[in-house]
């Protein structure tokens, strides 16, 4: 009698959820919304033929998504996701779980009316998403982003079994690690300067229609109040008053749009710890959920500006080894806390990077002139313009030169807060003094060491520290510490090196 193995079933296929070809649609019109109207509206003056091939695109996008409808597949299996699509050239594309970084799921206001999700599974590297679902199911989503998490930690499990250096195995119940109420979006709104990018784009949108659009209306504002200002013989002192009143005006709408956009970024902020994986959910109209291992945190900025201060806050942001869109946005997770106490952000970082004392205590200088360092830009341009001014308007261009204080004085200051730190798991580097911010990073990271030295440096005896980590400087500030006097640049080049050859690479 003989037996015969049977062959493992393979996994069935699954499909996109029936309307995304509707939200497909969506999106391409969303890229060619342009060219359309202005097809449609100024192109008048040839009759029905412009508005014939205005539909002619449409319907083209159209086939276009329902194409891709019907032709993208993709399967679940014990190790990878499967991914089947195109029509006259085809594509199939295997991922493993263990190589997914980033997990996003995206919700805009039609996806929630819907009850659907775009979902986009990101590896640490490329332009692009390993894979972009549009769209699933909400539950269907949620049910993905799981699977991979769960079998994300099991491969992670087995990777720190065999030695290679992966994080132990973590217990998978969800955890809030933070969470922002409104009022503290709020604050967020106040202290960040997100309205110069709202009015920005406004900016940018009209000159898509009409080019001088903005020109015109500014021409048009300005000859009407000086019009009526002339009119009503004002006095000098009104002059300023009125000038003081627009300032505060326009200081005060870049405030209030910049609560908007907090608001609609960032209301709802929540921080999970699921397992070895963070999960950080946000928005009030559209949704965004992304999902990123902690040991893909490649390095740390704390901000503390002016306002943060006065409101006794901070920003906690990181870099990822995940890669960047085509357009050089950041696709990971960047903000673990957009807004949150010091000792709130302090406990954040001693939670997630246990082994660290964070904050560091032992803070060594910069070079005692780095002053001179950072004050001759000012010092330079000031000259510069002092000389160009008093060419055009004799000795009033010598006024210029009452920069040359500021500078000097603001250099001291910069250079007076400037140090680094390092312990046995942590080095770092802060600076600023109006702004301020910590950059720090795990030596277990790091993976280049560079120390550089310009001419000026050589002149007044500094050197520069390059960190280097998969990841690090993309959207922050650049992980270096500057103005370090050359002994200590090269004792502490000497001791982290040996350290990271002796350690191995986690990231």
């Amino acid at each position: 009698m003989s037996t015969e193995t049977a062959a493992p079933v393979a996994a069935p296929e699954q499909r996109l959820h029936p309307m995304s070809w509707l939200f497909e649609l969506v999106a391409s019109l969303r890229q060619f919304i342009v060219p359309l109207v202005a097809l449609l509206f100024f192109g008048r003056g040839g009759g029905n033929a412009y508005e014939w091939w205005a539909l002619i695109g449409v319907a083209v996008l159209a086939v276009g998504s329902v194409v891709h409808y019907f032709t993208y597949r993709y399967r679940v299996e014990e190790r990878s996701l499967v991914v089947r699509s195109g029509l006259l050239q085809r594509h199939l594309r295997e991922i493993p779980f263990a190589r997914i970084q980033n997990v996003a799921l995206h919700q805009t206001l039609l996806h929630r009316l819907f009850g659907v999700a775009e979902v986009r599974l990101e590896s640490a590297g490329g332009h692009k998403p390993e894979a972009q679902m549009k769209v699933l199911r909400l539950d269907d989503a949620m049910a993905l982003e799981a699977l991979v998490r769960r079998r994300g930690n099991a491969r992670a499990g087995e990777a720190a079994a065999a030695g290679d250096g992966a994080e132990p195995a973590a217990a998978t119940a969800a955890r809030t690690l933070l969470e922002l109420p409104p009022g503290e979006v709020l604050r967020l709104g106040l202290v960040s300067n997100r309205g110069l990018l709202v009015l920005g784009g406004a900016f940018a949108a009209s000159t898509q229609f009409d080019s001088r659009f903005v020109g015109n209306l500014m021409e048009y504002w300005g000859q009407t109040l000086f019009g009526w200002a002339e009119s009503h013989d004002f006095a000098p002192a009104d002059y300023l008053l009125a000038a003081g009143t627009l300032v505060v005006a326009f200081l005060a709408l870049m405030r209030v749009l910049s609560v908007v956009l907090a608001l609609l970024q960032f209301f709802g902020f929540r921080l999970v710890e699921e397992g070895r994986r963070l999960t950080a959910e946000r928005g009030l109209l559209s949704r965004l959920r992304t999902s990123v291992p902690r040991r893909r945190i490649q390095a740390w900025t704390l901000e503390e500006g002016v306002v943060h201060r006065l409101l006794r806050r901070r920003s906690l942001h990181v870099d990822t080894a995940t890669g960047t869109g085509e357009g050089g946005e950041h696709r990971g997770l960047r903000e673990l806390a957009p807004i949150a106490t010091p000792d709130a952000c302090d406990a954040l970082v001693r939670h997630l990077i246990p082994r660290a004392t964070w904050p560091l205590v032992d803070w060594s200088p910069v070079h005692r002139l780095a002053w001179l360092r950072l004050a001759s830009g000012g010092v330079t341009v000031a000259l510069l313009a002092a000389l160009l001014l008093s060419l055009r308007f004799g000795a009033w261009g010598l006024l210029a030169l009452a920069w040359i204080p500021w500078s000097v004085f603001a250099a001291r200051r910069h250079a007076a807060r400037a140090g680094f730190a390092r312990d046995h798991a942590l080095v770092a580097w802060r600076a600023g003094w109006w702004s301020r911010h910590w950059r720090f990073a795990e030596i277990d990271k790091l993976q280049v060491l560079q120390l550089s030295r310009s001419p000026l440096d050589r002149l007044y005896g500094m050197s520069t520290l390059h960190l280097d980590t998969a990841g690090a400087g993309a959207f922050g500030p650049p992980l270096r510490l500057r103005y370090l006097r050359e002994e200590d640049a090269r004792a502490l080049h000497r001791s982290l090196g040996a350290e990271v050859a002796r350690r191995k690479l986690r990231w």
